[in-house]
């Protein structure tokens, strides 16, 4: 847990996705993290555990990415034995937050605003919590500090718990669009979305090899 925290920047909801996926394949694909361009951009565009769902092209996600180092929130990797460039996240640098808080913010950064129970069904692949009493005092920690990073919406009419959402975006005015309904609480990852996650990872690795193949031929 961090002693104190500096102040959030302000990102927008393209930074906010590549940061979700990037911290979120470091956790739950390390084997092909840091990611390459291609695999970033499969990572953004997921249709499973993401919403909204999005379709950027490279160009969308290099400008982010570019705007992102430019915060001090990404970086780049040489592979070993590649030219090939990949991308890591450093929120976790910038600002030192431990495990089970890093991964909260992933699932709110790639999800929207989540009660603590949804956060507690959706948080296994990225970390291990004991119970729903940790997640809620990993909730209280994020909200806890000099700057924070989380903070809790009001409920809703018939809502039984409370959402949070993260503070890395500006909350201007009251928006009824944090408290639609826009798809059904899920529970865990699948077995099958997980392998669909790590077969989407792969295609875009063999796609790399290939153009790299391509133009050493031509």
């Amino acid at each position: 847990m961090m002693e104190e925290s500096n102040a959030l920047p302000i990102l927008t909801s393209e930074e906010i996705r590549v940061l979700g996926a990037l911290i979120e394949k470091s956790k739950t694909t390390p084997e092909y993290y840091p990611l390459t361009l291609n695999s970033l951009v499969t990572a953004c565009n997921q249709k499973s555990a993401r919403n909204p769902v999005v379709e950027y092209d490279d160009s969308v996600v290099m400008m982010t990415l570019d705007s992102l180092k430019k915060k001090q929130l990404t970086g780049t990797v040489i592979g070993a034995g590649s030219r090939a460039v990949k991308y890591r996240q450093n929120l976790g640098v910038a600002f030192p937050l431990d495990p089970a808080e890093l991964s909260l913010l992933c699932l709110l950064f790639l999800r929207g605003p989540l009660t603590a129970g949804e956060m507690n069904s959706n948080a296994g692949r990225l970390h291990e919590f004991d119970d729903l009493a940790e997640v809620q005092q990993t909730l209280e920690n994020l909200s806890n500090y000099v700057t924070p990073f989380v903070t809790q919406l009001p409920k809703r009419p018939g809502q039984k718990e409370s959402r949070f959402r993260h503070l890395f975006e500006p909350i201007l005015d009251f928006d009824e669009s944090y408290f639609e309904d826009q798809s059904p609480a899920r529970k865990n990852i699948s077995e099958l979305e997980q392998r669909m996650e790590k077969v989407e990872i792969e295609l875009a690795e063999l796609k790399d090899r290939f153009e790299k193949l391509m133009s050493e031929l031509t």
